[in-house]
């Protein structure tokens, strides 16, 4: 097990009650649970789970966890810490066919976000035998649908040389090209959704551009490519400044609406991109900020805004400017005078 604030600790199973009770003094503000014998094992989760609701309720937790052990009361337990979860979205091999089982990963899913949890996937590919590039952008499809609040895929540390044992390897049914092909869209699905901070509104995007995720990632990989910030450059999305994202966001996204004929809709969209990464980071990092917006922001924080072609064709625009800031209570905004 492991703790990291600007510091870390390592100490055993068997010392957890008592490390648990040291947090305060020791000012860790954050904890990844990383002893696979309590994250696979329901009942030792949730003696684990209850212990650290007692004693350090304030912590944010990371949990690692496999997708079979978050039952209801587990996720119950989850529900009452301050913690995100990590699962790992995986098929199996048998007999040289790569097998997906999309209705367990969606069952588990609803429930998390029913409960109002945040979670994100890890994903692999080329990792198992009969895995192919196709499987892996019906995958990649499948895990945007279920709302993540973000997904990393272990194997481009490898490129960043954290971890060469990940690194995929060719097989029968994914040669070399194909893997250099999905390293590329993993890095940009990582860069856009991920660090891009994009979950409450990338699945509207992608019905008025009639795409589906893997083949939006495919062209923002393109994109990037052309403008050097592309996987092997010396830009990096871990390091770069959300507001730097979200500008490249903002252009690959004008680009894409132009080329379909849908530029009359981004008017919209720019105002449901920004509204939103200004409450991600009011939210992330404490930081206000004021917009300029052509749409209330009543508007477009409202349900409507999932349907952009619609919102852009009923909703009246009402230029106005924001104040976004943090509260106690979370995130809230104010309008100003012009």
């Amino acid at each position: 097990m492991q703790v990291t604030e600007e510091k870390s600790y390592s100490f055993s199973a068997r010392d957890m009650e008592s490390e648990l009770s040291s947090f305060a003094e020791k000012g860790i503000t954050e904890f990844t649970l990383q002893d696979n014998a309590t994250l696979s094992h329901k009942g030792k989760l949730l003696k684990f789970l209850r212990a650290f609701a007692e004693k350090c309720p304030s912590v944010f937790l990371t949990l690692p966890v496999p997708a079979g052990v978050l039952d209801m009361d587990v996720c119950k337990a989850c529900s009452e810490l301050y913690c995100t979860l990590e699962i790992n979205l995986d098929g199996t091999e048998k007999n040289g066919v790569y097998l997906f089982d999309k209705k367990f990963y969606s069952r588990r899913a609803a429930t998390l976000n029913n409960m109002g949890l945040v979670f994100g996937f890890n994903m692999t590919f080329a990792a198992e035998e009969g895995d192919s590039v196709k499987l892996f952008r019906d995958r990649l499809d499948f895990a945007l649908s279920l709302y993540p609040n973000h997904i990393d895929f272990p194997q481009i540390e490898q490129i960043f040389g954290k971890d060469a044992a990940k690194k995929p390897k060719p097989t029968r049914t994914f040669s070399t090209q194909d893997i250099s092909m999905m390293t590329e869209v993993s890095y940009a699905c990582q860069t856009f959704y991920s660090y891009g901070r994009a979950v409450p509104w990338f699945l509207s995007v992608l019905k008025p551009l009639k795409m589906s995720a893997a083949a939006f990632f495919q062209d923002f990989s393109e994109w990037q490519k052309t403008n050097n910030c592309a996987l092997g450059s010396s830009w990096n999305p871990a390091r770069a400044e959300h507001e730097e994202i979200e500008k490249m966001q903002l252009t690959f996204l004008k680009f894409k609406f132009e080329e379909k004929n849908k530029l009359p809709v981004f008017a919209a969209l720019k105002d449901i991109v920004r509204l939103n990464g200004a409450f991600a980071r009011a939210s992330g990092e404490g930081a206000a900020c004021e917009l300029d917006l052509d749409y209330n922001p009543e508007d477009i924080l409202s349900g409507d805004s999932l349907n952009i072609s619609a919102f852009a064709e009923n909703v009246t625009m009402e230029k106005c400017r924001v104040k976004v800031f943090a509260t106690e209570d979370g995130v809230d905004y104010s309008l100003l005078r012009p």
